[in-house]
Parts: C-alpha cells; structure tokens; sequence
C-alpha cells in the first residue's frame, strides 16, 4: 500500500475507501473532495491532500504488522457499482480530476479517474474492526494530523462485515432522499430572513443547474457582478424607466450572489480566489450601485454624491467592526459574558432570531430595500432611508459587542492582537511615531487605545466638517490625528475594547475625506473623493479577506507606499487646504484614488491568483 501510494505523482489527492462501503455517494463526495481540508475521513474512507501525504504515509507505516494480510485476488475500484458478496451498493463517487483513490482493502488504486484492479491489503475473515481507512485515520489523529469529518446527518457512511448488516445499509440509504439532502446542504445554514425565505428556496434549484451544466461559483459570481453593474447603468440614466429596471436588475444580481455560495457548497467547489472574489464583488457591486443613483440623480438636478459616500462609509466601517470584533475574539479564551448567554436564550425562541437578523439589516434586507426604494422613490430618499437604517443597525450591532467585551474575562492571543494591527493599516508617520510615545502608552490604563482613537477620529472629522474651505485647522487636527493614531497603536493590541481601534482610524480617515469634500465647494470633489475612499476601503477588504483566509496581511511595503491612513488623512488635509476653491483639490483626490488603485489593486491580483493559499469558504454567517 505504501508503494502504490508513493507512486501516485506528489500534487495528487490520494483517497483510500473500504470496498465494502456502503452509503450515499454524496456522503464519500463530502469526505474525499472537499478542498478546504489536508484530511478528512468517514466511515469507511479516508483522503489526504498533498500536503498531509507523509503525514497518511506515516500513519500506515505505524499501524500494527500482521493487521492487514493481503487479498486472495484482485478486488474493484471504489467507483464499482456492482453489488459485492450479494449485498447491494450505493454507486460510489467520481474521482477527482488530479486525485488518486486507493479503494481498500482488496480493491482499485485510481489515478486520474481511470481505475483497474490492482491487489491491496484485505481485511481479516470477521474482523468487524478491521478496516485500513478508519485505521489510518485513527493514526492521524494521533499524530496530530485530525481529519475533518463531515457533519453526515441522515446520510449513510458505513462497512457491513456481513449480509446483514449490508442489507440494512441498503435499507438506509434507500430511506433517505439523498438529492433533497444535498440541495439544503447548499443552503448557508445562517442567513438573513429574506435571503432564507424570498432567495434560497428557488436558488438552490438554479445553484443544481449551474451544477449540471458545468459552470463554477467563480463563473455566477461573475455574472452577478455583471448584473449589478447593469443595474447601476440603467440608474444612472437618471429615468423612472431607468430606475424601476436597477431595482429589478439588483434584485437578479442578489439571487446570483446567492447562487454562487451554494453552487460553491452543492458541488464543493470552494476556493481561495473565489472566496475574495465573492467578498471584493459583493462591496463592488454595492458600491457601484450607490455611484449609478449619483449619476441618476444628477441628471435630473438633485447632487446626493456626499450621501452616497456617506452611505459608503457607514457600510464599510460597519464591516470594518464586523471583522475587528471577531478577529480579536477568534481565539480569546474564556469567550463567555452575561450578553452572550442571553443571546443564546433569545435563539431558543425562534421569532427573536429572525427580528434580530433583521434589525441589523443584513445585506438580503439592505438590498431588497434600495432594490424596492430606487423603483418607486428617488435617490434622495433611498440613500435616506439607507444612511438611517444602517445607523440604527451600527449602533445596535456595536453596542452589543462593547457589552459583551466588557462582561467577558478573556486573555486575547498575539494573534488577535497581529491581525488588529494589520487591520489598524498604519503607515510610516505612525509607525515612527509609536517609537517614541510607546513609554507614555505603557503608563496608560488598558482602555487609552481605543479610547484615543475615538477622541481623534471624531476630532479630525469634526474639524474638516465645521473649518470653512481653505482653513489650516483641518491640517492641525490632522497632524494631531497622526500623532493620536502612533499613541493607539504603540502596544499590542490586547485589551477588552481594542478591536475598536481599526473602525474607528476607517471613520476618522473616510470621515475627514467626505467633510472635507463637502465643504470645499469645488466642482468634482464629491465624485473624486468617492472614488478615493473606494479604493482604499478595496486595500482594507482585500486586508480583511487575506487575513480570513490564514495567507496574513497585505505586504508591509504596500501599506507603507499607501501611505497609511493617517498619511492619507494628512495629504487630503493638506490639499484642501492649500488648493481651496479651486479644481487642484479635485486632481489632487483623482490622483491619489488612482495611484492607490492601481497599487492596492496590482498586488491584491498577483497574490490572489498565484498564492496558492488553502480553499476557504465563508460559512461564519457573517450577514453585512
């Protein structure tokens, strides 16, 4: 067995399945492809990705000599779907492309999808426990090397040893709608109330047939992006007509974004890259939409660019705080408080789960409400509406999660504390600044962090907001903002309210730039400025993401060269100061938006592409 294993190219999958299996296909498809993890195992099989081969090899070589004896003959590949011994089968599943399948024990090494009788290892005459995958998976346990095991539920994974027990293997199976099973495994298990009521019902039905047509999430995820940036076009035309079809056209775009997750889950087609695109899309198509009303209204005489970019900075620091909160409570120990245990009480009464979805107004519920408002209102209004319901969700949402870190005793890890520093994005002033102020840092009390970051953020937007145009007070409050900002950041960032500190650097940074765009009265700035913080809020995404996929933060020389947000906070300060009145400030946006484009940009799609990183599918439930 080793041998054959060993001749199976490095870069391949290799799976070794019982021949006496007997369950649902989809069963041993959720054990023996899923990219997502080095191993994985289920009753009867075991598969080990590339990286864990050795790990599977040494498992083997430590099992008990004389466990398994060879087979009297030849035996069938784990794909037969001929019934054994009299006893009926399940056909088994397709091998992957690129994957190597050793059914055992006297069965098929596969390779490449091809498969032909090879003799392997059998087990003893009425040995109930003898079986060589469940064996090898017990070895990598031990080793440190846990397989996954998927959650079957009624799914059948068993080896019978007799007629018996594979006739009521068969019976089970056959009682199970094995088809009905995989559709609502397709389905995300936590969701908002209209994406699980009004979407999923039928789009998992579309989900089945991009499946049996061949097409990839990353292919749907596409075609929503596609959609989406249609719909921003017909709003842009600034018509009834215009307006009534972008609702219609976000709406499909939704269920397409819906699509793709579980067209991803129902053929388990999970990916890295299609992970970020899925992300990255789904703020692109958001926010495009929002730049589209701009367009509209401004055709028909109404300006809401500083309500479309208010709308963008709300929503991103939302998530902004989203990601801080459970990034710095991925790990923490002791993660209990008296606000989490009455959570779980509420869950147990169902109709308070679905309220509380909807109060924070998940992205099923924030785009059903611009798809409808766009239809039969104006921009104005729908960006109203918008910027009142996603304050009222920030504040509920956020005030949740200060009490439940303030009632929680938690030791948090330096990862934790690494990824809030990544997610804080600080640039060069900052980081030359934290040398010198790190002693003050140290003699503050644990909550000088964010509450510093608080302080400074609504300083400097406060100023640029109420500074007539052309005022130097914007540049003070800035350059106070960047000293502020070393001060937050000087020491790890471990304490019960330091995951604030990023959202709170994001509103100080976009804040200062709608302010100060606001007031300046030049013609431009507002769209310029909208174009800024788009890119920047992408590098903070793309930050977001690489993080949540265990490949880290974006390269410090990025972040550096991006000047971080405070060198940004500055610069924008000192061009509206400087060129006020005049369209020097508007370049001056355009420039920076599209140098930070195409810097974040370039190396997000270079690592993206050519990482390598693990498969990762979002599964949190996370709703914003």
């Amino acid at each position: 067995m080793a041998a054959r294993i060993a001749a199976v190219p490095a870069g391949d999958r290799v799976a070794v399945v019982d021949r006496r299996f007997r369950g649902h296909r989809h069963a041993l498809r959720l054990a023996l492809t899923d990219p997502r993890f080095d191993t994985a195992a289920v009753r009867g099989a075991v598969t080990a990705r590339p990286a864990a081969r050795a790990a599977l090899t040494r498992a083997l070589a430590a099992l008990p000599a004389g466990s398994f004896t060879p087979a009297g003959g030849p035996g069938r590949s784990a794909a037969d779907t001929t019934p054994a011994a009299g006893a009926p089968s399940v056909p088994g599943p397709a091998t992957p492309t690129g994957a190597a399948a050793a059914a055992a024990p006297g069965s098929t090494l596969t390779h490449g999808g091809a498969a032909g009788p090879v003799p392997l290892p059998a087990p003893r005459r009425g040995a109930a426990d003898d079986v060589l995958p469940d064996a090898l998976a017990a070895g990598l346990a031990a080793a440190g090397d846990l397989p996954h095991r998927p959650e079957l539920g009624v799914l059948v994974a068993e080896v019978p040893t007799d007629r018996g027990g594979a006739e009521a293997a068969a019976a089970a199976v056959a009682a199970v709608d094995e088809e009905s099973v995989r559709l609502r495994g397709a389905v995300k298990a936590r969701d908002g109330f209209f994406t699980t009521h009004c979407v999923s019902p039928y789009s998992r039905y579309l989900a089945r047939w991009c499946a049996r047509r061949g097409l990839t999430p990353n292919q749907v995820t596409t075609a929503s992006l596609l959609v989406a940036l249609i719909a921003a076009g017909c709003a842009a035309t600034g018509t009834r007509a215009g307006f009534a079809a972008a609702g219609v056209l976000l709406l499909g775009s939704f269920v397409l974004d819906c699509t793709d997750g579980q067209l991803a889950r129902y053929s388990l087609q999970y990916s890295t890259l299609g992970a970020w695109l899925d992300a990255t899309f789904d703020r692109a198509k958001e926010y495009a939409y929002y730049a589209g009303l701009a367009l509209g209204a401004a055709r028909g005489g109404d300006d809401v660019w500083a309500l479309a970019l208010g709308a963008m900075v709300l929503q991103t620091c939302r998530h902004v705080v989203d990601f801080a909160f459970n990034e710095a409570n991925h790990d923490a120990t002791a993660n209990t408080s008296p606000t989490a245990a009455l959570s779980d009480k509420l869950d147990s009464v169902g109709w308070t789960v679905w309220v509380r979805r909807m109060i924070v107004l998940p992205i099923g519920e924030r785009w059903a409400l611009i798809a409808v408002l766009t239809a039969v209102s104006t921009p104005r209004i729908t960006f109203v509406v918008l910027l009142v319901g996603c304050a009222l969700a920030a504040c509920y949402t956020t005030a949740g999660r200060v009490l439940r870190s303030l009632a929680r005793k938690a030791v948090r890890t330096d990862r934790a504390a690494q990824a809030l520093d990544d997610l804080a994005d600080s640039g060069p002033l900052a980081e030359a600044l934290a040398g010198l102020v790190r002693p003050l840092a140290r003699r503050a009390p644990a909550f000088a962090a964010p509450a510093v970051a608080v302080l400074a953020a609504a300083g400097v937007v406060t100023t640029a907001a109420l500074a007539p145009p052309g005022s130097w007070y914007p540049v003070v409050a800035a350059a106070v903002y960047v000293l502020t900002s070393a001060f937050a950041v000087a020491l790890p960032l471990k304490g019960a309210l330091d995951w604030l500190v990023p959202p709170m650097f994001r509103a100080g940074e976009y804040g200062t730039v709608l302010a100060l765009a606001a007031v300046s009265e030049v013609n431009g700035a507002l769209p310029a400025a909208f174009g800024l913080v788009a890119a920047v809020a992408y590098h903070h995404y793309d930050t977001v993401y690489r993080i949540r996929g265990g490949a880290g933060a974006p390269p410090r020389a990025v972040t550096r060269s991006a000047g971080g947000h405070e060198g940004r906070t500055l610069i924008v300060a000192l061009a509206a100061a400087v060129a006020a009145g005049r369209t020097g400030f508007t370049a001056t946006l355009t420039v920076l938006a599209l140098a930070i484009a195409l810097l974040v940009l370039t190396e997000s799609i270079r690592f993206w592409v050519s990482s390598g990183a693990a498969a990762v599918h979002d599964e949190s439930g996370e709703l914003i």
